[in-house]
């Protein structure tokens, strides 16, 4: 038996930065998947604050994803980390700013009309403006990938399914972004982090929401 289990739901984003960790540091584990709508008496005992992910070591249970990720790096060999002091507390800070721009993902694709829907659209987009000004390199720190795009790359992935419905112009013209986000789509860890099926189920996802982005996938069914 391993002795890290991840207890997970097929959709958050959050469990996936735990995963990429895992992942990048070949850190042997093994994962659950629950129904966040039906949750296990089990896993009700264990998460203090009933949302994943949660990570049940040998001795202790953990809860918050970045905390996951951050204990998960710092008791293996190497960093995800910049060695610099300063550096890693910027990281960490534009970290914490991906953790708002998910908030802002969620009020984009539950605005119920249209009007709130452009709202949300356009302070979606003043983030992304907002974060290509740090980016310097085809990551977000030159040439090295680092915890913040593991972070970010959970960001991005929503957008493989946005940009089926439409272009909502969110990451027009921000060519570092882009470059930035084509790289972490290529990157394994990136890539073998949600479990399979993520696509079709963040689609029926959508479908459910009766918000105005679901119209416009039913407007183009």
């Amino acid at each position: 038996m391993n002795s890290f289990h991840l207890i997970s739901h097929h959709l958050c984003p959050y469990v996936q930065r735990a995963v990429i960790v895992l992942s990048e540091k070949n850190i042997e584990h093994r994962r659950t998947y629950i129904d966040l709508a039906d949750k296990p008496d089990w896993f009700k005992q264990m998460s203090p604050l009933g949302r994943v992910p949660i990570l049940e070591t040998e001795i202790s249970v953990l809860f918050e994803s970045q905390i996951i990720a951050e204990y998960l790096d710092e008791t293996t060999p190497g960093s995800l980390h910049p060695i610099d002091s300063l550096e890693k507390a910027r990281h960490r800070s534009w970290i914490e700013f991906g953790s708002e721009t998910l908030a802002g993902i969620g009020g984009f694709y539950s605005a119920k009309d249209a009007d709130s829907f452009e709202q949300k659209r356009t302070a979606l987009r003043a983030k992304f403006q907002r974060i290509e000004q740090e980016v310097s390199g085809s990551y977000f720190a030159g040439d090295t990938f680092h915890m913040i795009d593991g972070v970010w790359a959970t960001i991005f992935r929503y957008f493989d399914v946005f940009d089926q419905i439409d272009d909502f112009g969110i990451m027009s013209d921000l060519d570092a972004l882009q470059k930035w986000r084509q790289t972490l789509a290529a990157r394994p860890s990136v890539i073998n982090a949600p479990p399979e099926g993520y696509s079709k189920r963040l689609e029926q996802f959508l479908q459910k929401r009766n918000s105005y982005l679901t119209s416009l996938m039913m407007q183009d069914a």
